[in-house]
């Protein structure tokens, strides 16, 4: 294009994240790109320098779930992007935009197994909406656009772009892509008036909200329509922050474990209305809540994706809609019925308010009710995979927008991480870390990351030396045969120490509270070490009640 001046692969591709409003990127070093973290030096963008290609991955994907928009990270090729591949997973299970740039071997070195060379089309081509390598600098501002425009767009998700480094260093003359901005498709008029219809029929409707693109202001929306017509509202599993947990509508959480009230509640509607989400296996309650394909109740299904459509279920109503504009089009109807919302809302309090005793000098589940009473309501509670999560999930009580970070495909090791992108994109708040000992130690290396920037976030370690969900499972399909599920723990308040950081140990309950506050005060990452007894594996069941409820039924 005439006028403008030449510039090298790599400055154009840091001006197209510029243009697309990316204020942070995560990476991990390579000599594969060195080109691009040259042109990032002044670029303005903060970049955040990770120990591990995974926690890069986890803390972008974190960032694509904070923002609405597609998290960043740069890995170099090889075993980088195989580290990174964790988190692109998570991207598309959660349904979270993020662009993993890989770099890639010289193009003329290509199909001779050069030097750490893989094809990413094909390594990621099951997991990635879009996989691509860019062989041309000149069209980087359109795959670029293209990139951004695939991980908003419908069902959001990952994008990986390879860059082959000596194509970043070609010089091309080309103008920038235009900021991306998402089509949202929005209900039709006939949609509406449908709904509108099955709603005022209904006596015992139920909505279901999950899935991705959310707005605070389309929760806002909902909760208010909901009040309006009394009707109970349940979040998805790991989609807690979609309705604020004090208010008079919310029926709970559609996860692991959850409330047998609320499962009835959904088991005996005569309407479901599931608005972003999907219904996959974990809320689903392993594919057997509702009929497939038929559901067996009245279904409509709203998502900003046609593909997802009756993909599993099929609905009474399909309505491709973002969830902001559905928002936009809630109908008022005239409800049947009363006291739907505050009989939901009873159950799930009586459900959630005060944990059972468990073995132990440390009652984990106090910890957890104590932290709901201290923590501000936007607090940013983020946590991986175990079964301490369970705690979380079903005690703590999400107030606000964007206060959640979790994953819904059980990745371990996605809490720390996750905390230090939260925090370091929200300085002002409090970000606190639960993890399980086996979780944690997946990405424990992002510590010495945030003690390096100075991110005071505060990790809460359970420590009860095992694989604790694997071990629950073992028992009850072999009891008594333990394999492979031992693990013998750091001292963790001095790997923090040793890293930097403010580091605490906990044995009994009571010292939790004064640990934490001093881990908050310090101004340092933090790290609690607390000491959980084995045996209080659930919230429900300790490890020997599920042994001899296994052992029982065998003997039966």
């Amino acid at each position: 294009m005439s006028g403008l001046p030449p510039r090298t692969g790599a400055q154009v591709l840091v001006d197209q994240l510029r243009a697309q409003g990316v204020e942070r990127v995560t990476c991990v070093p390579g000599e594969s790109y060195l080109a691009v973290l040259d042109a990032l030096r002044d670029s303005g963008i903060d970049v955040l320098v990770c120990r591990q290609e995974g926690g890069a991955a986890i803390m972008a994907e974190a960032a694509g779930k904070l923002t609405g928009r597609p998290g960043i990270c740069f890995v170099t090729r090889g075993p980088g992007a195989t580290n990174a591949s964790a988190g692109v997973h998570i991207a598309r299970q959660d349904s979270t935009p993020m662009i993993l740039f890989v770099g890639q071997i010289a193009r003329r070195m290509r199909d001779r197994e050069a030097f750490q060379e893989v094809d990413y089309r094909q390594m990621f081509g099951g997991v990635a909406k879009w996989a691509v390598e860019i062989d041309d600098a000149a069209r980087i501002p359109e795959i670029l656009a293209r990139a951004f425009r695939v991980a908003l767009q419908g069902r959001p998700g990952p994008v990986v772009v390879a860059l082959p480094e000596d194509m970043l260093d070609d010089e091309a003359a080309v103008a920038d892509a235009p900021r991306v901005v998402p089509a949202a498709p929005a209900p039709s008029g006939d949609d509406i008036a449908r709904l509108r219809a099955m709603l005022a029929e209904a006596r015992r409707p139920v909505v279901l909200l999950g899935g991705s693109r959310w707005t605070q202001g389309a929760v806002a929306t909902l909760a208010a329509w909901a009040e309006r017509h009394d009707l109970p509202v349940a979040v998805s599993f790991r989609r807690a922050q979609l309705f604020p947990a004090d208010h008079p509508n919310f029926a709970g959480e559609l996860g692991i474990g959850p409330n047998p009230a609320l499962l009835a509640r959904i088991r005996e509607a005569d309407l479901l209305l599931m608005v972003g989400g999907r219904l996959s296996e974990m809320p689903a309650q392993s594919y057997g809540l509702l009929g497939i394909p038929n559901p067996g109740l009245p279904l409509v299904h709203v998502h900003a994706d046609a593909a997802e459509l009756g993909r599993v279920y099929q609905p009474a109503l399909a309505i491709e809609a973002a969830p902001e504009t559905f928002c936009a089009a809630l109908p008022d109807f005239e409800a049947t019925g009363a006291g739907r919302a505050a009989e939901a809302h009873a159950a799930y309090r009586a459900w959630s308010e005060t944990p059972e005793p468990k073995p132990g000098a440390f009652q984990y589940g106090e910890a957890i009710t104590w932290l709901r009473e201290r923590l501000p309501p936007d607090a940013v509670i983020c946590n991986g995979a175990g079964n301490f999560a369970t705690w979380v999930h079903r005690y703590y009580r999400f107030r606000a927008f964007g206060t959640q970070l979790a994953p819904t495909s059980g990745s371990m090791g996605y809490g720390l991480p996750a905390a230090v992108m939260a925090k370091r994109s929200h300085p002002e708040r409090v970000v606190v870390a639960l993890a399980g000992d086996g979780d944690v130690m997946m990405t424990v290396q992002e510590f010495a990351t945030a003690v390096q920037y100075g991110i005071a976030v505060v990790v809460v370690v359970l420590d009860n030396g095992m694989y604790g969900t694997i071990r629950m499972h073992q028992e009850r399909e072999y009891p008594g045969r333990v394999s492979a599920t031992e693990l013998r723990n750091p001292d963790f308040a001095a790997l923090a120490r040793t890293c930097g950081g403010h580091g605490e140990r906990v044995e009994r309950t009571e010292e939790f509270a004064p640990a934490f506050e001093r881990g908050l005060a310090s101004g340092l990452p933090a790290m609690i070490h607390c000491l959980v007894d084995p045996e209080a594996l659930t919230p429900t069941m300790t490890l020997a009640a599920i042994r001899e409820k296994a052992l029982a039924a065998r003997r039966g």
